[in-house]
C-alpha cells in the first residue's frame, strides 16, 4: 500500500511540475515545433544535400557541372541544413545551456533535481 501511494505521489508531482513549465511559456512550444520541423526537413534532404555538396567540391569535374550542383544545392530549403538545428529544452524551449542527455536546460534540471524528480541524480556532497 505504501509503495503504491509513493508511486501515485511521484506521478502527481511530476505532472504538476510539467504543467508548471508548460504554462510558463506558449512561445516555447512554438519554438520546439519549429525545431522539430527543421529536424524532419534535415533528415528528408540529408542525402541530396550531401550528394550535391560532394559533387560541387569535386575538383576533377568541369566547372559547368560543379556550378550546376551548386545551384541545385542553393535551391534546397534553408531549414534542411543541419547547421540550423539547435538543441532546445523540452520544458521551456530555452536554447542555451541545454544538457543533451536530459534534453532540458540547466535551470529546469536544477529545480527538478532539487525536488528529487530525476532518477539517479542527487546533489554531490563531500
Amino acid at each position: 500500500m505504501a509503495l503504491a501511494f509513493s508511486r501515485e505521489k511521484i506521478l502527481s508531482a511530476t505532472s504538476q511540475c510539467m504543467n508548471f513549465w508548460r504554462k510558463m511559456s506558449t512561445v516555447s512550444e512554438k519554438r520546439n515545433i519549429e525545431d522539430h520541423k527543421r529536424r524532419l526537413l534535415a533528415t528528408k534532404f540529408e542525402l541530396k544535400r550531401k550528394l550535391y555538396k560532394s559533387l560541387y567540391r569535386d575538383v576533377n569535374l568541369p566547372t559547368e557541372v560543379r556550378e550546376k550542383y551548386l545551384c541545385k544545392l542553393a535551391r534546397l530549403p534553408r531549414n534542411s541544413s543541419f547547421t540550423r538545428l539547435r538543441n532546445r529544452c523540452i520544458f521551456t524551449g530555452r536554447s542555451r545551456a541545454v544538457y543533451e542527455k536530459f534534453r532540458m536546460s540547466r535551470i529546469v534540471f536544477r529545480s527538478l533535481a532539487n525536488q528529487g524528480m530525476l532518477m539517479g541524480v542527487k546533489k554531490a556532497s563531500w
